[in-house]
């Protein structure tokens, strides 16, 4: 049974301004340092339900995800911040939020010079094309460099049409090729889209999909819809993948030489 650990903050230790919904390093009573993601950031509980669903999708697959943890937070936490900002965040974010295991040491990822191999670019932009994934662009990889190996991080802008729109509507994006794929940093070394399909469509069983779904904790969904929300999003992957799948073609289009 797929599951996630849950920790509880026991001490703020910096924020990541680069991030837009002011993500931060934290310790937890495990001893171990995460980036944790707040559920009263800008974008509120969808993301965190994005960044879930979407990185467990990825570790499906066998892509290189940090671990993901529940994380619960104390809004008396805020009482130590000087700063207003995370004071308001933290108390916006009490109870139940998602990090991501902190890797020390990482360095962003640089498109001239970090080469992935093939297969593995073809991976994720399947993966990415999979997930309606906004990001991972020149302007913002979302990849991570540490121990000579590519971490996929920040997956909050997948399923992006979710801001916003009942479940019921999710049904009509199955088959919607995702024609922002032209703008994935790792498509020009994405040669083997193909053998990507192959390779990562049958991993996604009925039992897998249904088993990531089912991590999404109530808190994040409407408190009246929960089950119908969260089996909303398991009919969607599935679908998706079941289908013919016009991501992985609009990817391959996409890498063709215009004339």
């Amino acid at each position: 049974m797929l599951s996630l650990r849950t920790v509880r903050v026991t001490r703020y230790v910096t924020p990541l301004r680069e991030g837009g919904s002011l993500p931060a390093i934290v310790e937890a009573d495990d001893d171990g340092l995460y980036v944790l993601k707040f559920r009263g950031a800008g974008q509120g509980a969808r993301a965190l339900v994005a960044e879930l669903v979407a990185g467990e999708v990825a570790r499906t697959l066998g892509l290189p995800v940090p671990e993901l943890v529940f994380v619960d937070l104390d809004p008396d936490l805020a009482r130590t911040e000087p700063d207003p900002e995370i004071q308001e965040l933290i108390r916006a974010s009490a109870g139940l939020n998602l990090a991501l295991d902190y890797l020390p040491g990482a360095v962003g990822f640089d498109p001239v010079a970090d080469r992935l191999d093939a297969a593995l670019a073809s991976e994720i932009v399947w993966f990415d094309a999979y997930t309606s994934n906004v990001d991972r662009t020149a302007r913002n990889t979302n990849l991570l460099m540490w121990h000579r190996r590519a971490w996929l991080i920040d997956h909050g802008a997948c399923l992006y049409f979710h801001h916003g729109t009942d479940a019921a509507d999710f049904a009509a994006r199955v088959d919607d090729p995702f024609t922002r794929i032209k703008e994935h940093v790792l498509l020009p070394r994405a040669s083997d889209l193909a053998g990507a399909d192959a390779r990562l469509a049958p991993r996604l069983t009925p039992d897998a999909i249904a088993a990531v779904a089912s991590l999404v904790p109530d808190a994040w969904l409407p408190p009246d819809g929960a089950a119908q929300e969260r089996a909303a999003y398991a009919s969607y992957l599935r679908t998706r993948v079941e289908g013919a799948r016009p991501f992985v073609e609009e990817a391959a289009r996409a890498r063709r030489p215009r004339v």
